[in-house]
Protein backbone atom coordinates (compact mmCIF):
# COMPACT_ATOMS: atom_id res chain seq x y z
CA UNK A 1 0.00 0.00 0.00
CA UNK A 2 1.14 3.51 -1.44
CA UNK A 3 2.38 5.80 1.47
CA UNK A 4 2.03 4.83 5.64
CA UNK A 5 1.81 1.17 4.44
CA UNK A 6 3.59 0.46 7.79
CA UNK A 7 1.05 2.29 9.71
CA UNK A 8 -0.83 -0.21 12.00
CA UNK A 9 -4.95 -0.33 12.01
CA UNK A 10 -4.02 0.66 7.65
CA UNK A 11 -2.98 -2.98 6.56
CA UNK A 12 -5.66 -4.77 4.59
CA UNK A 13 -5.05 -8.46 6.64
CA UNK A 14 -5.40 -11.36 4.09
CA UNK A 15 -9.24 -12.38 5.13
CA UNK A 16 -12.48 -12.04 3.29
CA UNK A 17 -13.82 -9.20 5.41
CA UNK A 18 -12.46 -5.85 3.81
CA UNK A 19 -11.66 -2.63 5.32
CA UNK A 20 -9.14 -2.67 8.54
CA UNK A 21 -9.63 -4.41 10.93
CA UNK A 22 -7.15 -3.83 14.00
CA UNK A 23 -7.82 -0.86 16.46
CA UNK A 24 -10.87 0.36 18.20
CA UNK A 25 -10.82 3.79 17.08
CA UNK A 26 -10.68 5.26 20.55
CA UNK A 27 -13.64 3.50 21.65
CA UNK A 28 -12.22 0.51 24.15
CA UNK A 29 -9.82 3.55 25.97
CA UNK A 30 -13.25 5.54 26.11
CA UNK A 31 -15.06 2.49 27.76
CA UNK A 32 -12.95 2.36 30.49
CA UNK A 33 -13.28 6.29 31.51
CA UNK A 34 -15.49 6.95 34.39
CA UNK A 35 -18.89 8.18 34.06
CA UNK A 36 -18.81 9.89 37.30
CA UNK A 37 -21.05 9.90 39.99
CA UNK A 38 -24.41 7.74 40.26
CA UNK A 39 -26.82 10.86 40.32
CA UNK A 40 -29.80 10.81 43.07
CA UNK A 41 -32.75 8.34 42.89
CA UNK A 42 -35.03 11.43 41.97
CA UNK A 43 -33.05 12.26 38.85
CA UNK A 44 -33.36 8.68 37.19
CA UNK A 45 -35.61 8.75 34.85
CA UNK A 46 -37.26 4.79 35.92
CA UNK A 47 -36.75 4.70 39.65
CA UNK A 48 -40.13 4.96 41.71
CA UNK A 49 -38.36 8.22 43.01
CA UNK A 50 -38.25 10.00 39.80
CA UNK A 51 -41.61 9.43 39.39
CA UNK A 52 -43.08 10.37 42.53
CA UNK A 53 -41.31 13.56 41.98
CA UNK A 54 -42.57 13.89 38.77
CA UNK A 55 -46.20 13.19 39.91
CA UNK A 56 -45.51 15.87 42.45
CA UNK A 57 -44.27 18.29 40.43
CA UNK A 58 -47.12 18.09 38.56
CA UNK A 59 -49.52 18.53 41.03
CA UNK A 60 -48.05 21.70 42.00
CA UNK A 61 -47.71 23.83 38.53
CA UNK A 62 -51.17 22.26 37.20
CA UNK A 63 -51.55 19.59 33.88
CA UNK A 64 -51.63 20.97 30.89
CA UNK A 65 -55.59 22.34 30.21
CA UNK A 66 -57.65 19.87 28.27
CA UNK A 67 -55.28 17.09 29.06
CA UNK A 68 -55.68 16.16 32.44
CA UNK A 69 -54.55 12.44 33.77
CA UNK A 70 -57.25 9.43 33.11
CA UNK A 71 -56.28 8.07 36.34
CA UNK A 72 -57.56 9.73 39.34
CA UNK A 73 -57.61 8.24 42.78
CA UNK A 74 -60.71 8.62 45.16
CA UNK A 75 -59.39 11.95 46.75
CA UNK A 76 -58.90 13.67 43.52
CA UNK A 77 -61.00 15.23 40.59
CA UNK A 78 -63.47 13.40 39.04
CA UNK A 79 -65.79 13.84 35.62
CA UNK A 80 -69.12 13.57 35.32
CA UNK A 81 -69.79 13.00 31.60
CA UNK A 82 -73.17 12.83 29.85
CA UNK A 83 -75.11 16.04 28.76
CA UNK A 84 -78.24 15.50 30.98
CA UNK A 85 -75.90 14.89 34.10
CA UNK A 86 -73.89 17.54 33.77
CA UNK A 87 -76.69 19.88 33.09
CA UNK A 88 -78.16 18.46 36.50
CA UNK A 89 -75.01 18.90 37.93
CA UNK A 90 -74.52 22.82 37.01
CA UNK A 91 -78.67 23.47 37.72
CA UNK A 92 -78.05 21.92 41.19
CA UNK A 93 -74.59 24.15 42.04
CA UNK A 94 -72.38 21.37 42.00
CA UNK A 95 -69.08 22.68 42.64
CA UNK A 96 -67.32 22.41 39.31
CA UNK A 97 -63.94 23.93 38.02
CA UNK A 98 -64.00 23.28 34.06
CA UNK A 99 -66.69 22.21 31.65
CA UNK A 100 -65.19 20.11 28.54
CA UNK A 101 -66.73 20.17 25.26
CA UNK A 102 -65.39 18.01 22.47
CA UNK A 103 -64.35 19.74 18.59
CA UNK A 104 -67.18 19.25 16.14
CA UNK A 105 -69.90 18.32 19.14
CA UNK A 106 -73.52 18.99 17.27
CA UNK A 107 -75.48 21.88 19.38
CA UNK A 108 -78.24 21.25 20.89
CA UNK A 109 -80.75 23.08 23.92
CA UNK A 110 -78.49 21.45 26.83
CA UNK A 111 -75.62 21.35 25.56
CA UNK A 112 -76.12 25.23 24.66
CA UNK A 113 -77.35 25.51 28.43
CA UNK A 114 -73.91 23.89 29.95
CA UNK A 115 -71.87 26.92 28.35
CA UNK A 116 -74.36 29.11 29.78
CA UNK A 117 -74.04 28.28 33.29
CA UNK A 118 -70.58 27.42 33.19
CA UNK A 119 -70.22 31.20 31.31
CA UNK A 120 -72.50 32.51 33.77
CA UNK A 121 -70.63 30.83 36.99
CA UNK A 122 -67.27 31.40 35.73
CA UNK A 123 -66.67 27.97 35.26
CA UNK A 124 -63.42 27.44 32.35
CA UNK A 125 -65.00 26.40 29.49
CA UNK A 126 -61.96 24.29 27.52
CA UNK A 127 -62.40 22.69 23.70
CA UNK A 128 -60.75 19.70 23.35
CA UNK A 129 -60.48 17.14 20.61
CA UNK A 130 -62.96 13.98 20.69
CA UNK A 131 -59.73 11.84 21.10
CA UNK A 132 -58.54 13.81 23.90
CA UNK A 133 -62.19 13.41 25.87
CA UNK A 134 -62.09 10.02 24.68
CA UNK A 135 -58.96 9.30 26.44
CA UNK A 136 -60.36 11.17 29.36
CA UNK A 137 -63.33 9.63 29.90
CA UNK A 138 -61.72 5.97 29.70
CA UNK A 139 -65.21 5.08 28.29
CA UNK A 140 -66.67 7.30 25.62
CA UNK A 141 -69.77 7.58 27.06
CA UNK A 142 -69.54 11.78 27.29
CA UNK A 143 -71.76 12.75 24.58
CA UNK A 144 -69.10 15.14 23.55
CA UNK A 145 -69.55 17.02 26.39
CA UNK A 146 -67.69 16.67 30.33
CA UNK A 147 -67.88 18.34 33.69
CA UNK A 148 -64.79 18.32 36.21
CA UNK A 149 -65.77 18.67 39.74
CA UNK A 150 -63.35 18.72 42.90
CA UNK A 151 -63.23 16.10 45.42
CA UNK A 152 -66.05 15.76 47.72
CA UNK A 153 -66.72 17.26 50.94
CA UNK A 154 -67.97 14.75 52.88
CA UNK A 155 -69.98 15.69 56.07
CA UNK A 156 -69.54 14.17 59.71
CA UNK A 157 -72.16 11.56 61.13
CA UNK A 158 -73.10 14.22 63.97
CA UNK A 159 -73.60 17.25 61.76
CA UNK A 160 -76.26 14.99 59.99
CA UNK A 161 -77.93 14.81 63.08
CA UNK A 162 -77.82 18.40 64.20
CA UNK A 163 -79.26 19.47 60.64
CA UNK A 164 -82.03 17.02 60.99
CA UNK A 165 -83.23 18.28 64.45
CA UNK A 166 -82.83 21.89 63.42
CA UNK A 167 -85.13 21.27 60.22
CA UNK A 168 -88.07 20.70 62.68
CA UNK A 169 -88.70 17.14 61.43
CA UNK A 170 -88.38 13.75 62.89
CA UNK A 171 -84.69 12.65 61.43
CA UNK A 172 -84.49 10.24 58.63
CA UNK A 173 -81.35 9.21 58.24
CA UNK A 174 -80.22 6.75 55.80
CA UNK A 175 -76.73 4.03 56.43
CA UNK A 176 -75.29 1.86 54.03
CA UNK A 177 -73.92 -0.90 54.87
CA UNK A 178 -70.66 -1.52 52.43
CA UNK A 179 -72.54 -0.78 49.18
CA UNK A 180 -69.73 -0.90 46.55
CA UNK A 181 -71.49 -0.17 43.66
CA UNK A 182 -71.14 3.80 43.39
CA UNK A 183 -74.59 4.02 40.67
CA UNK A 184 -76.06 2.13 43.88
CA UNK A 185 -74.75 5.43 46.29
CA UNK A 186 -75.62 7.55 43.61
CA UNK A 187 -79.43 6.45 43.12
CA UNK A 188 -80.02 6.12 47.15
CA UNK A 189 -78.74 9.96 47.78
CA UNK A 190 -80.98 11.00 44.61
CA UNK A 191 -84.12 8.99 46.59
CA UNK A 192 -83.11 10.33 49.66
CA UNK A 193 -83.28 13.62 48.61
CA UNK A 194 -86.80 13.26 47.21
CA UNK A 195 -88.46 11.76 49.91
CA UNK A 196 -87.24 14.72 52.34
CA UNK A 197 -83.84 12.79 54.01
CA UNK A 198 -81.43 14.25 55.66
CA UNK A 199 -78.36 12.61 54.55
CA UNK A 200 -76.88 9.36 54.34
CA UNK A 201 -74.28 7.77 56.13
CA UNK A 202 -71.65 5.47 54.58
CA UNK A 203 -68.27 3.70 55.75
CA UNK A 204 -64.80 5.19 55.45
CA UNK A 205 -63.64 1.82 53.93
CA UNK A 206 -65.02 -0.97 52.09
CA UNK A 207 -68.04 0.87 50.15
CA UNK A 208 -68.34 3.24 47.28
CA UNK A 209 -67.48 7.06 47.21
CA UNK A 210 -68.73 9.74 45.96
CA UNK A 211 -67.16 9.48 42.60
CA UNK A 212 -68.17 10.72 38.97
CA UNK A 213 -70.38 7.75 38.57
CA UNK A 214 -72.56 8.55 42.08
CA UNK A 215 -72.35 12.16 40.74
CA UNK A 216 -74.19 10.99 37.47
CA UNK A 217 -76.75 8.51 39.23
CA UNK A 218 -77.64 11.02 41.94
CA UNK A 219 -78.31 13.90 39.02
CA UNK A 220 -76.98 16.69 41.29
CA UNK A 221 -78.74 15.60 44.58
CA UNK A 222 -75.41 14.84 46.16
CA UNK A 223 -74.91 18.77 46.07
CA UNK A 224 -78.08 19.00 47.75
CA UNK A 225 -77.93 16.25 50.50
CA UNK A 226 -75.19 15.63 52.43
CA UNK A 227 -72.60 12.44 52.67
CA UNK A 228 -70.99 11.88 55.97
CA UNK A 229 -67.99 9.22 56.16
CA UNK A 230 -68.35 7.08 59.46
CA UNK A 231 -64.91 5.96 60.89
CA UNK A 232 -67.06 2.42 61.92
CA UNK A 233 -70.45 2.69 61.24
CA UNK A 234 -71.68 0.16 64.23
CA UNK A 235 -70.28 3.14 66.92
CA UNK A 236 -72.06 5.46 64.81
CA UNK A 237 -75.37 3.52 64.42
CA UNK A 238 -75.24 2.72 68.46
CA UNK A 239 -74.83 7.07 68.97
CA UNK A 240 -77.77 7.63 66.87
CA UNK A 241 -79.93 5.21 68.62
CA UNK A 242 -78.56 6.71 72.05
CA UNK A 243 -80.36 9.92 70.48
CA UNK A 244 -83.71 8.29 70.38
CA UNK A 245 -83.47 7.23 66.31
CA UNK A 246 -84.68 3.80 65.69
CA UNK A 247 -82.25 2.05 63.76
CA UNK A 248 -84.20 -0.11 61.10
CA UNK A 249 -82.17 -2.77 58.74
CA UNK A 250 -83.19 -3.90 55.45
CA UNK A 251 -83.02 -7.90 54.21
CA UNK A 252 -85.81 -9.98 52.65
CA UNK A 253 -85.71 -12.75 55.50
CA UNK A 254 -87.00 -10.05 58.01
CA UNK A 255 -89.23 -10.07 61.28
CA UNK A 256 -91.15 -7.01 60.45
CA UNK A 257 -93.03 -6.54 57.14
CA UNK A 258 -93.04 -2.23 55.86
CA UNK A 259 -97.20 -2.70 55.83
CA UNK A 260 -96.87 -3.31 59.67
CA UNK A 261 -94.06 -0.02 60.29
CA UNK A 262 -93.95 2.95 61.89
CA UNK A 263 -91.84 5.50 60.18
CA UNK A 264 -93.08 8.55 61.76
CA UNK A 265 -90.71 8.16 64.59
CA UNK A 266 -86.84 9.79 63.98
CA UNK A 267 -85.51 6.84 61.91
CA UNK A 268 -82.08 5.57 60.59
CA UNK A 269 -82.89 2.50 57.25
CA UNK A 270 -79.72 0.58 56.87
CA UNK A 271 -79.24 -0.77 53.53
CA UNK A 272 -76.85 -4.21 53.24
CA UNK A 273 -74.64 -4.45 50.39
CA UNK A 274 -75.54 -5.89 47.00
CA UNK A 275 -74.17 -9.47 47.69
CA UNK A 276 -73.97 -10.28 51.53
CA UNK A 277 -76.85 -8.06 53.08
CA UNK A 278 -76.50 -6.75 56.35
CA UNK A 279 -73.28 -7.50 58.14
CA UNK A 280 -73.53 -9.31 61.56
CA UNK A 281 -72.46 -6.19 63.63
CA UNK A 282 -74.51 -4.00 61.82
CA UNK A 283 -77.40 -6.24 62.00
CA UNK A 284 -77.05 -6.74 65.88
CA UNK A 285 -77.41 -3.05 65.97
CA UNK A 286 -80.72 -2.79 64.35
CA UNK A 287 -83.99 -2.00 66.70
CA UNK A 288 -85.83 -4.07 63.91
CA UNK A 289 -85.08 -5.99 60.21
CA UNK A 290 -87.61 -4.78 57.47
CA UNK A 291 -89.03 -6.72 54.94
CA UNK A 292 -90.69 -5.64 52.07
CA UNK A 293 -94.00 -7.46 50.61
CA UNK A 294 -93.22 -9.09 47.66
CA UNK A 295 -96.43 -9.28 44.86
CA UNK A 296 -94.61 -11.26 42.13
CA UNK A 297 -92.16 -14.24 42.09
CA UNK A 298 -88.99 -11.97 43.00
CA UNK A 299 -86.83 -12.94 45.77
CA UNK A 300 -85.31 -9.34 46.61
CA UNK A 301 -84.73 -5.85 45.49
CA UNK A 302 -81.89 -3.50 43.90
CA UNK A 303 -80.37 -2.41 47.02
CA UNK A 304 -81.10 1.42 45.79
CA UNK A 305 -85.04 0.37 44.88
CA UNK A 306 -85.52 -1.26 47.68
CA UNK A 307 -84.24 2.01 50.00
CA UNK A 308 -86.35 3.83 47.50
CA UNK A 309 -89.51 1.87 48.27
CA UNK A 310 -88.74 2.32 52.25
CA UNK A 311 -88.09 5.59 51.44
CA UNK A 312 -91.29 6.41 49.80
CA UNK A 313 -93.46 4.77 52.21
CA UNK A 314 -91.78 6.67 55.35
CA UNK A 315 -92.66 9.47 53.16
CA UNK A 316 -95.84 8.83 52.93
CA UNK A 317 -97.28 8.35 56.72
CA UNK A 318 -95.35 11.20 57.17
CA UNK A 319 -97.53 12.93 55.07
CA UNK A 320 -100.84 11.79 56.31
Amino acid sequence: MAGNSQRRGAIRKGSSKKGATTGSGGKRRRGLEGRGATPPAHMRTNHPAAKRAAAKTAQTKGRTPGRPSPRKGDDGPELVLGRNPVVECLRAGVPSTALYVAVGTENDERLTEAVKFAADTGISILEVSRTDLDRMSNNGLHQGLALQVPPYRYAHPDDLLDAARAAGTPPLLVALDNISDPRNLGAVVRSVAAFGGNGVVIPQRRSASVTAVAWRTSAGAAARLPVARATNLTRTLKSYADAGLQIVGLDPDGDTTLDEFDGGTPTVVVVGSEGKGLSRLVRETCDAILSIPMAGPVESLNASVAAGVVLAEIARQRRA
